[in-house]
Parts: structure tokens; sequence; C-alpha cells
């Protein structure tokens, strides 16, 4: 079996899902269904997500568990958000900004492949100089 896709390979527009199947009975289904926002998610982000998920939620716990630093993690879980279709709403102004050894996490990271530049960049976005 292979994962459902949640975009069009072509365009990358959505895909509809227009056929369901039960292979014990062969009863067949036809319409179209809606099969939920997680579906409109990269192999990349569900991956996160369940990491997230077996870590209870627990932001250290996914650092650790992926090897990357709390900005990343940030970064990710509002990538996934995104990418599930919600508004993200501004930071909460009581989040303190990035200290020097997160910048320097972030950019480490960075070098070492486990961050893409879009990350890195909305990661540091509107810090200071």
């Amino acid at each position: 079996m292979h994962p459902v896709l949640g975009a069009c390979p072509v365009c990358g527009e959505p895909l509809t899902i227009t056929r369901l199947h039960c292979r014990a009975c062969d009863t067949s289904i036809e319409g179209q269904f809606y099969a939920g926002r997680l579906a409109q998610l990269s192999p990349r982000q569900l991956e996160f997500v369940e990491t997230f998920l077996l870590c209870e939620g627990k932001i250290k716990a996914v650092e650790e568990r992926l090897g990357i630093s709390y900005p990343t993690v940030r970064s990710r879980l509002r990538d996934v958000i995104m990418a599930m279709g919600y508004e993200m709403q501004a930071d909460d102004e009581s989040e303190p900004p990035l200290s020097e050894g997160d910048r320097k996490r972030v950019l480490d990271d960075l070098a070492a492949g486990r961050l893409s530049s879009e990350e890195a960049i909305a990661m540091l976005k509107g810090l200071g100089e």
C-alpha cells in the first residue's frame, strides 16, 4: 500500500478522494470524500506531527528525540499549522526574543542541514542586529 497523496504531483493542487474500496467484501463506494487537514501535510510534516504526538506535545522531548533546537521545533510546528490551512496569530508579546545562544543554534542547525534556509529565516526574522 502507498500513502495517500494530498496534492497533485503535476500541478500541486489538492487531490480529491473519489473511490473507497473494502478488500474484505469487495464493496466500492464512489463520490467525493474529504481526507481531512492532515492529508495536506508533506511526509516530513506528518513525521514531525507523529513525533510531536508521541512526545505528548512536550517541546523539550521533541527537541531531544529529533536532535533539533527549540526554535526549530517551533518553526516546524508553525509550518504544520499553516499547511493545515489555519491562520497563524502573531507571537505572544511575552515570548522572549532569541538569545545569542539560540541564534547560534539556529545557524548551527542550518549549517548541519537539520534546518532549511526558509526555517532559519523564519526563526531569525525580526531579530535586531
